[in-house]
């Protein structure tokens, strides 16, 4: 029998739009047998973690510094994956690229994991959710001066759930740059929460939810401005068909300290069918004088006009929604800077519009 897990409401303004019912189905989804996909960059360093653990007959680490470590968190549903983890340590002004899979069979699948960052190193790193069950990952990331992480996303998992909660923390002139794509048939809750805590931090966040029939998806961050000249930048895509539902809520905090702040929200939703939601929350909560902060949330419908135009050029109705929405989506995608990985995810979001329309 699955355990009964104490889990947030939807009474918590944090959680309005989650959809706690459906983690608590993909629980007690029946496990099956779990494959390992392909590797997307295969000269990179690779972990595959399957139902949670890390897998070292199927991993690749080569090099990489990884030592056993303890998590613990407060955090609602984070506070289920803490405990017994792994953690990875760059050393200063190294540069590496590592590719992450998280394979579920169909159980809970707990994953705590701490990167750090040395000053000036670089990381690629490149996640993939697959499997099926509830896949919940507890992930902190500490950047030292002048590191920099370029992070690509991407949840296909099957069925179930997958609950994402990353911590990051930046030091001076350090840059966090992530892009997530959901073109998959679990409910998600992709939360976060950045804190830029040196003089001229960068962070930036985005990518793109896609959901159909009566799927839920859902995109919570928090991004705080706790020093002078930080930057951050948040441009999230979401494509809602049938009665499904895609919520995004991001938020930016600017301390008092946090003067010259650069703070930018582009939040914009997509309706394939009138009976679909999009929920958008853009926020900002500003306590210093000297800023720069602006926002924008949209939801509308594909141009009339242009899928005219492109049908009475002999384009397919289908084909004419696939060309307009995948162009939606693309200023997300569009910022994955390896052109491998872009790939990649670009085929998983013609895949679900092939699929969906």
């Amino acid at each position: 029998m699955t355990a009964v897990l104490e889990l947030p409401t939807t009474r918590e303004e944090a959680f309005r739009w989650a959809d706690m019912p459906a983690l608590q189905a993909a629980r007690a989804l029946t496990p099956q047998s779990a494959s390992v996909p392909d590797a997307i960059l295969p000269d990179a360093a690779r972990l595959v973690f399957v139902d949670g653990y890390l897998d070292t007959d199927v991993s690749r680490p080569g090099d990489l510094a990884i030592v056993p470590e303890a998590l613990a968190s407060d955090h609602p549903l984070a506070r289920h994956a803490a405990g017994d983890g792994h953690r990875i340590t760059l050393a200063p002004r190294t540069v590496t690229t590592i590719e992450i899979a998280r394979v579920n069979a169909g159980g809970d699948s707990q994953t705590p994991l701490v990167i750090t960052l040395g000053e000036d190193a670089v990381l690629t790193l490149v996640e993939s959710f697959s499997g099926a069950g509830w896949t919940n990952t507890l992930t902190r990331f500490e950047l030292g001066q002048g590191a920099r992480v370029m992070r690509a996303v991407r949840v296909v998992q099957d069925a179930g759930f997958v609950s994402t909660r990353d911590e990051v923390t930046l030091a001076e002139a350090a840059s966090f740059v992530s892009v997530a794509l959901g073109a998959t048939a679990a409910g998600t809750r992709l939360d976060a929460a950045l804190t830029l805590n040196g003089d001229g931090a960068y962070a930036e966040l985005g990518g793109a939810l896609l959901t159909c029939d009566d799927q839920r998806q859902e995109c919570a961050v928090r991004v705080r401005h706790a020093k002078p000249n930080g930057q951050s930048h948040q441009l999230w895509r979401a494509v809602a068909a049938d009665r499904s539902t895609v919520s995004l809520a991001a938020a930016v905090e600017v301390a008092r300290d946090a003067q010259k702040t650069d703070g930018e929200q582009s939040l914009r939703g997509l309706l394939l069918q009138r009976t679909a939601t999009v929920n958008l929350k853009p926020e900002l909560e500003i306590f210093a004088d000297d800023v720069k902060c602006a926002h924008g949330a949209t939801v509308g419908e594909l141009d009339a006009r242009a899928l005219f135009y492109m049908q009475s050029r002999g384009i397919p109705a289908p084909r004419a929604k696939a060309l307009l929405t995948r162009a939606f989506v693309a200023d997300a995608l569009d910022r994955i800077a390896d052109e491998t990985v872009r790939d990649v995810f670009a085929a998983d979001a013609d895949a679900w519009l092939e699929q969906t329309l």
